[in-house]
């Protein structure tokens, strides 16, 4: 077995103890595995340990790995800052975007998805600890957001996403995933529309976001090791 496959195996393990401590089916969160920084032939890897869900932040490194493991079958997720120059390649390669912060850039996926591919789904991404350096939306413009973006075509809004500041406090940990959840429950109540997806939690806060709810967890770290980075 493989490093990566031993990490896979361990960092699984730990969902299912979660889900357990939190009365939850354990295939009611995914993993996906953020890959970003690391070659295709460590995806490679981990596809072949049986992880289909990848998650990258810097489109031209993305677009390169989905080429050149496309005969795999993997779902990739666009999970990093997204400039408004950069959403056609998102849009024409990408099954998914968590990190859609304001209109115009649920617009321009919306018009530049090829009519080829099933909808591109979409998560907000919510500012769940009010820092001023980090990316998405408050939680009470989150609502309104979301109403706009239900009437796109060419996407389809699936739930939210937040990165809270990182905590070694657990309580606080749970407080702002909670504070996620309660905005998914908001514009599910106010909108009728049945968002069913919490992406929250990483390699050092996964339990305390599958405790409140997460169905998608996003772990790199723990599976593929300590990045080095480059400037993309």
């Amino acid at each position: 077995m493989t490093s990566i496959a031993a990490n896979l195996q361990a960092v699984r393990e730990r969902i299912a103890t979660a889900c357990r401590a939190a009365g939850r089916r354990e295939d009611s969160v995914s993993l996906l595995a953020v890959s970003k920084t690391w070659p295709a032939a460590n995806l490679r890897q981990a596809a072949v340990a049986g992880q289909a869900a990848f998650g990258e932040n810097y489109v031209q490194e993305a677009v390169d790995k989905i080429a050149a493991l496309r005969g795999l079958g993997l779902e990739w997720h666009f999970i990093g800052p997204l400039q408004s120059n950069k959403t056609r390649p998102v849009a024409e390669n990408f099954d998914w975007v968590h990190s859609v912060d304001r209109l115009k850039i649920a617009e321009r996926l919306a018009a530049q998805r090829p009519a080829t591919l099933p909808p591109l789904e979409l998560c907000l991404q919510v500012n769940v600890s009010g820092e001023a350096s980090k990316s998405g939306c408050a939680p009470a413009d989150a609502p309104a957001l979301a109403a706009a973006i239900l009437r796109l075509g060419g996407v389809r809004l699936r739930g939210l996403m937040a990165i809270p500041e990182p905590s070694p406090d657990v309580a606080l940990q749970r407080r702002r995933f909670a504070t996620l959840r309660a905005t998914l429950e908001r514009i599910n109540a106010e909108s009728g529309a049945g968002l069913d997806t919490l992406s929250m939690g990483m390699s050092d806060d996964l339990e305390a976001a599958i405790m409140e709810g997460a169905t998608i967890v996003r772990v790199g770290t723990a599976i593929f090791g300590q990045r080095e980075y480059q400037t993309p």
